[in-house]
């Protein structure tokens, strides 16, 4: 099999680490090759800490992810989340020498770098720069610039910042592992490329993927992400809520967690009691449910309020802002019962919960549709996405090589929407392109 068309994603999360070996089958869906998961042990809130511990949960699951798909994996897409990551809107402009010549490409890029050169605080780096909407010369709300004429071109933008450190330290682990960083994507936005219907993110919606250590939040309006967030919390503090609540180790917390955990303590009756074994010849401990809900409870509504300030951060009570499809729960957190009725409750909101398969080949394994997986998923299929940009940009390259060799005038005519036009390489290129030659300089 070819392997420029497979793509690998590598969600590396505080509770675990997946690799993903994805493909576009001839419908244009991705088709789940190997999917290889291991315990993540040198991760803390979505930040590395243990580097030896980290590279060692990488390796078993591309490992097993090779296992299962027959294949050798050198190139990986990578997730970053973690409480480090911010947010902020800036706009911008550009005065144009010559308004007498349409908008290009050219333009846009020297508008973003522009946003690049954002003094940011010591030690951050822009990830993601994302343009909101156009004005030129004072006309607002364009949504696509070029080929128009004008003077001043000006853009608000989405700017996503995080810290460098943890940026290096998650492309060292995946060097170390014998791997190549292929592209580096914000997990929210994965996320939601995952499990987000095109008609939603039209609609106005709000992403938030629970996951072991962090909760990812990405709001989406008009078709364009409008605000992402990371909040520290996840499913683990829950989990320790409960063993510190109920004394009893942490496995059995989890245990507890999955399998009779509820976000709603009206739910259980009082006589409902759970026996755990004690420790060593100890007596075991009985737990009552509702106890146990009125836990998890009280952690659960701190950590939706919390991703309710945001989405109120981001104005969703204005007319013109408002997110009609409401709020979509996807990652392993969003798995707890009766938590759509919590977070319905609480926001006002219409909820349901995201599952990975809006754009899976319809054959896929039930496992990998599991709100688990949503961002390796989508690291997949960004993956995916790179590999066709790349692909279109050899082959503009090459018809260009051609042309010059012939001596003849160029052949590609540039007016039609067939014509192949180089992407603009977005921040997260340029951002790999670093990080890769920081590792290669720092060896």
């Amino acid at each position: 099999m070819d392997n420029n068309k497979i793509s690998v994603g590598l969600d590396i999360g505080t509770t675990k680490i997946v690799a993903m070996i994805g493909r576009k089958n001839e419908y244009g869906k991705a088709e789940i090759l190997g999917v290889g998961k291991s315990k993540s042990l040198g991760v803390h809130r979505g930040v590395v800490n243990n580097i030896t511990q980290t590279i060692q949960s990488i390796q078993q699951a591309v490992q097993e992810a090779e296992a299962e798909a027959g294949l050798k994996i050198n190139e990986v897409t990578v997730g970053i989340a973690g409480q480090h990551i911010r947010s902020l809107q800036h706009s911008d402009y550009i005065t144009r020498a010559n308004s007498e010549v349409v908008i290009d490409e050219e333009d846009i890029d020297r508008l973003i770098n522009q946003v690049h050169k954002l003094v940011m605080l010591p030690g951050e780096e822009i990830i993601h720069v994302l343009p909101q909407e156009y004005k030129i010369d004072g006309q607002a709300e364009i949504k696509e610039p070029i080929g128009m004429y004008g003077g001043r071109l000006e853009a608000n933008f989405h700017v996503v910042v995080g810290q460098v450190s943890s940026i290096r330290n998650i492309g060292r682990c995946v060097k170390s592992s014998g791997l190549e960083l292929e592209g580096i994507t914000l997990e929210p936005l994965a996320s939601a490329n995952a499990v987000l219907s095109q008609e939603e993110k039209e609609a106005g919606v709000a992403l938030i993927d629970i996951g072991g250590g962090t909760t990812d939040l990405a709001v989406f309006k008009d078709g364009i992400i409008r605000h992402t967030a990371v909040i520290p919390f996840g499913g683990n503090v829950v989990t320790e809520d409960i063993k510190e609540g109920c004394s009893i180790i942490e496995k059995q917390a989890e245990l507890l967690k999955i399998k009779f955990g509820s976000a709603w303590p009206g739910e259980n009756k009082d006589n409902e009691i759970v026996s755990i074994p004690g420790l060593r010849g100890r007596e075991p401990k009985e737990i009552t449910l509702k106890n146990l809900s009125k836990i998890i409870h009280a952690r659960v509504v701190e950590i939706i309020e919390q991703v309710y300030v945001e989405i109120k951060n981001y104005g969703h009570e204005e007319q013109k802002k408002k997110l009609i499809a409401g709020i979509v729960l996807t990652g392993g957190g969003s798995q707890l019962k009766h938590l759509k009725q919590l977070v319905e409750y609480i926001t006002g909101m219409d909820t349901r919960i995201g599952y990975p398969n809006e754009h899976l080949a319809g054959d896929s394994d039930d496992e990998i549709t599991s709100p688990l997986y949503a961002t390796a998923v989508g690291l997949v299929m960004d993956g995916l996405k790179r590999q066709e940009r790349k692909r279109v940009e050899t082959e503009v390259g090459h018809l260009e090589a051609v042309s010059e060799e012939s001596g003849e005038e160029q052949v590609v005519e540039d007016d039609g929407p067939e014509a192949s036009k180089k992407e603009r390489k977005s921040f997260l290129d340029k951002l790999t392109e670093r990080v890769k030659d920081f590792l290669d300089n720092a060896e």
